[in-house]
C-alpha cells in the first residue's frame, strides 16, 4: 500500500520552472473549473477544490514553494530515499523495521511541507496521534467579489461547504445507546506505519479515520463517520481596498474538530471581478477616457467619473497627447492606512471616416500647420 502523494506542480497543470503569473493564473481557472458552488454534490469536485487551493498556497508562497522544491529533490515523489537513488528504499506497507526510524523533524522547515504532502497531522514522525478531542482543520475557500465592493468595502453573504461534526451521535460515529469497539486494523492506536529501510511514516489508519475505534452499529445521521457536510451561511466584511489574492481569517469558522474538540478556522481568498472603467493598482485607481482629436488639439472639459459615484470636471489643456495622465488626489482607495489617488488616462480617439467638407477643412488646417499629410 502507498503512501498518497501529492505533486503540486501536478495539481496545477504548471511546470516547476513555472513563473508566479502562470501559477496564478492555472490556480484560477482550475479553481472556478472545480468550485463547490458550481459542482454541488461533487465529492470528487471538493477534495479537487482543496488540493488546487493548497497547491497555490505551497506555490504561490516564494518560502514554501523553495522549502517543496528542495524537498522534491528528495526523492518524495518517486518515493525514493535521499541515500538510495532510483531503486531504492521507498515508502510502501512495512511497519518500518529494517533501520533507525526516520521523522519529519530531521530536514528542519521541511517538515511542515513533508507533513501536508503526506496528509499527516502536525505531531512528529514516529507518535502516535493523541486520540481524544483534536482541533478541525482550517477551510480555504475563495470568494468572488464585485469591484465597487473591494474598493469601497462592505458585506457580502456566502455559503461555505463545511465538514462539521454529527449533532446527532456527537462524532462518536455510532448511533445512540450502541456502544465502541476497538479498530482491528490499528489496534485502537488510532494510526498505522508505513516503511522500508530507514524511513518510517505514521498516518491516521483508513478503518478508523484515526479514532482507534468503530461504531458496533453506525450512526444513521452520518453513516458512522462521525461528521456531516452542510453548507453554513455567513455575513462577510470586505476590507476596504480589498485586491485579488487578499485573505480574510475568520477564526473558528472552519471544519469541526473531533469529538468536542474546537473547530479550526475559515481561510477566505478574495477574487475580484474585474470592471469595465475601473482598474485599481494598490490604492490607486486607474481610467481610460476616450477623448476626440479636436478635444486633443483645442483643449476641453471632460467629465470623470470616480469609485465612490462621484463626477469631476477635468480641465485638458491644448495639446494634450494620447497616453496623457491626469492625477485627481483623494480619489483612490484607503489601503493600509493609505489615501489613494485616481489617474485618468487620455485616449484620443481617430474617427474611422470623414465627410468631404470635413477633409478638405482638415487639408487646410493641415496646410496653416504646416503639417505633411
Amino acid at each position: 500500500m502507498s503512501i498518497a502523494r501529492k505533486d503540486f506542480y501536478e495539481i496545477l497543470g504548471v511546470s516547476e520552472k513555472a513563473d508566479q503569473d502562470e501559477i496564478r493564473t492555472a490556480y484560477r481557472k482550475l479553481a472556478k473549473r472545480y468550485h463547490p458552488d458550481t459542482n454541488s454534490g461533487d465529492v470528487e469536485a471538493v477534495e479537487r477544490f482543496k488540493e488546487i487551493g493548497e497547491a497555490h498556497g505551497v506555490l504561490s508562497n516564494d518560502k514554501k514553494r523553495k522549502e517543496y522544491d528542495q524537498m522534491r529533490k528528495f526523492g518524495a515523489f518517486d518515493f525514493q530515499s535521499p541515500q538510495g537513488g532510483p531503486g531504492g528504499g521507498g515508502f510502501s506497507t512495512g511497519g518500518g523495521q529494517g533501520g533507525p526510524g526516520f521523522s519529519f523533524e530531521d530536514l528542519g522547515g521541511l517538515g511542515s511541507i513533508f507533513s501536508s504532502v503526506f496528509d499527516r497531522g502536525p505531531q512528529a514522525g514516529g507518535q502516535q496521534r493523541p486520540r481524544g478531542r483534536r482541533r478541525g482543520e482550517d477551510v480555504e475557500y475563495v470568494v468572488e467579489v464585485s469591484f465597487q465592493t473591494s474598493a469601497k468595502g462592505g458585506k457580502i453573504s456566502i455559503s461555505v461547504p463545511i465538514t462539521e461534526e454529527c449533532a446527532t451521535c456527537s462524532g462518536s460515529g455510532a448511533r445512540r445507546g450502541q456502544a465502541l469497539r476497538t479498530c482491528v486494523e490499528c489496534g485502537g492506536s488510532g494510526t498505522v506505519s508505513f516503511g522500508q529501510g530507514g524511513f518510517a511514516v505514521n498516518r491516521p489508519c483508513p478503518a478508523c479515520l484515526g479514532r482507534g475505534q468503530l461504531p458496533e452499529s453506525p450512526c444513521p445521521s452520518c453513516g458512522g463517520g462521525g461528521t456531516v457536510r452542510q453548507k453554513r451561511k455567513l455575513q462577510v466584511s470586505v476590507p476596504e481596498g480589498t485586491e485579488t489574492g487578499c485573505k480574510l481569517r475568520l477564526s473558528g469558522q472552519g471544519k469541526g474538530g473531533s469529538l468536542g474538540g474546537e473547530p479550526g478556522d475559515l481561510i477566505l481568498t478574495f477574487q475580484v471581478k474585474s470592471h469595465r472603467f475601473f482598474r485599481q493598482e494598490g490604492s490607486d485607481i486607474h481610467v481610460t477616457v476616450p477623448v476626440n482629436v479636436a478635444q486633443a488639439i483645442l483643449g476641453s472639459k471632460i467629465r470623470v467619473k470616480t469609485i465612490k459615484g462621484r463626477h469631476l470636471i477635468l480641465r485638458m489643456p491644448p495639446g494634450t497627447q494620447s497616453g496623457t495622465k491626469f492625477r485627481i488626489r483623494g480619489q483612490g482607495v484607503v489601503k493600509k492606512g493609505k489615501q489613494g489617488d485616481q489617474y485618468v488616462e487620455v485616449k484620443v480617439e481617430v474617427p474611422d471616416s470623414i465627410s468631404e467638407e470635413g477633409r478638405e477643412r482638415m487639408r487646410e488646417f493641415a496646410e496653416v500647420s504646416h503639417l505633411r499629410y
